[in-house]
């Protein structure tokens, strides 16, 4: 603007149209490429990458020593709890055996149970190769009673083989017990055979 005697006079300035047309192409281009970081090439959305997650056990290194040490500790205690029992449940067979044998052993004939056991003979596969039966004993009066039963493995002329005692103790009327007879690992075939049977 422009004052000349009185009068004011306005210049105005006309945009260069070639101006115009670079910046705006300058704008398309950076709105392409912008929308070009959310697309791919196919025009499908690309999905924002998902933060990793960590799945499964961490290894022991990563866990709290005392959590360790109180694992091991369980662990330790249940195999100890294992092994009292096993040594327990063999140590109760152990006792009742040697008292079927120590009552066999003034017993004439087949002794006065005959009638209450029963025998299921046991695979070798089953056995570790060796000679067993399951002597199943039922009490049949009606008072607590042990029992002791000798087994014979015969073979197929009738002569015996092998043989073992096993037992049972306090035993409640009406209950059952079922023992394991085992004889050698001989590979003759034999079968097993109650031979006697005491109650007292």
């Amino acid at each position: 603007m422009k004052d000349t005697g009185g009068r004011t006079t306005v210049r105005t300035h006309r945009l260069d149209p070639l101006r115009i047309g670079a910046a705006t192409a300058l704008l398309v281009v950076t709105a392409t490429a912008v929308a070009a970081c959310g697309s791919s090439s196919d025009g499908t959305s690309t999905p924002t990458p998902a933060r990793p997650t960590v799945q499964g056990t961490p290894p022991s290194s990563l866990l709290p020593s005392a959590l360790l040490s109180s694992a091991a500790a369980l662990a330790s205690g249940a195999s100890v709890a294992a092994s009292a029992f096993q040594s327990s449940v063999s140590a109760e067979v152990s006792s009742a055996n040697a008292s079927a044998s120590a009552a066999l052993a003034g017993v004439s004939g087949t002794g006065n149970a005959l009638s209450d056991v029963t025998l299921t003979g046991v695979p070798t596969a089953d056995s570790g190769g060796r000679r067993a039966a399951v002597v199943t004993i039922v009490n049949s009066t009606g008072s607590a009673a042990s029992y002791a039963v000798q087994v014979d493995f015969v073979d197929a002329s009738g002569a015996v083989v092998d043989s073992t005692v096993v037992g049972a103790q306090n035993l409640q009327p009406g209950a059952k017990a079922s023992p394991v007879a085992f004889g050698g690992n001989e590979s003759l075939a034999a079968t097993p055979r109650v031979a006697k049977a005491q109650r007292y």
